[in-house]
């Protein structure tokens, strides 16, 4: 088996599956190999661990390669930089646990984490929509609210690692308790679930994201306000963010970010009123990589070690 110098490994750990890829360094937009295996995480941590040493040993046989050096990691949640302690994982066996250390020692490889918001505005800023740009703001719009800040092509992590957070920021005049123990979090407003329930509270009825965004177009009162109340929301919370980073440009990810209301000029507009400023020139895009991001940019992480300031 060959060693390797010119690819870039990376994993993707998942609530429900672990994915590996390994990038041409020369060329990374195209996957040389990539595979998955189920996370399973209802087994432990132990287990976790010897899945993803199973996907590297995987991932050595179909190339012919060695492993290399350095492996760069997604991971749901954030590591204390001080600690190395992993926490805010919907993984919860996850927390507590040292991570970076435990994987080392398994592998025998050093290990670059970032959490899965990092590596997908990683991904977006150096291979996707926003390749060229100096400072990219990446979005998760999902499930929760995450996000990450990229400058030139390195993750800022900051001193304890929640750069880019912006989703446990309150909103005014928000009340709704969030997990994160505060409340009227812009998780607890513009997330998907919390819009799905909203539009239940208006109508009395269940119905996805894109059901709402269905029923809006064609008159329905109530999904006509949910999308209203995320745009409203959103350009208040995203307007904050504009003003201390002013971003050379923001990539929406997450299943919310398919929203077309929210790349509206009435969305700009909304956004602008929010601004220290008479113009909004941002460019908000879509992500060109799609569920693609996240191991790409833990790949990528190999790349540029990320900056902790």
């Amino acid at each position: 088996m060959r060693s390797d110098t010119e690819s870039l490994w990376g994993l993707d750990l998942g609530g429900t599956k672990i994915e590996g890829i390994i990038l041409e360094q020369a060329n990374p937009t195209t996957a040389l190999h990539r595979l998955r295996v189920p996370t399973e995480s209802f087994r432990g941590y132990g287990h976790i661990l010897h899945q993803i040493e199973s996907l590297i040993s995987q991932l050595e046989q179909a190339s012919g390669l060695k492993r290399p050096a350095k492996i760069g990691i997604g991971t749901p949640g954030i590591t204390a930089p001080q600690s190395g302690l992993l926490k805010n994982s919907n993984t919860g066996c996850l927390n507590g646990k040292n991570l970076p250390r435990d994987l080392e020692e398994m592998i025998g490889c050093h290990v670059l984490m970032a959490n899965d918001a990092n590596c997908c505005a990683l991904a977006e800023a150096t291979l996707g929509s926003a390749k060229g740009k100096r400072m990219v703001f990446g979005i998760i719009l999902g499930t929760g609210v995450g996000g990450g800040i990229v400058v030139g092509q390195k993750v800022l992590l900051g001193p304890h690692g929640i750069c880019g957070e912006w989703g446990h920021n309150p909103l005014k005049g928000e009340e709704t308790p969030c997990y994160c123990g505060r409340r009227g979090c812009i998780e607890t407003v513009c997330s998907g679930p919390a819009l799905e329930s909203f539009y239940e509270s208006l109508s009395g009825e269940r119905a996805s994201l894109p059901e709402i965004a269905h029923k809006a177009s064609q008159g329905h009162a109530a999904a006509h306000s949910t999308l209203v109340r995320l745009q409203t929301k959103f350009s208040e919370a995203l307007g904050a963010v504009i003003n201390i980073l002013d971003p050379d440009a923001i990539v929406i990810g997450g299943g919310v970010g398919n929203l077309d209301i929210l790349y509206t000029m009435e969305t700009r507009e909304s956004i602008r009123a929010h601004l220290f400023n008479d113009r909004f020139d941002t460019p908000l895009l879509r992500p060109a990589l799609g569920d693609s991001a996240g191991v790409f940019g833990a790949a990528m992480l190999v790349k540029g070690t990320p900056a902790h300031h």
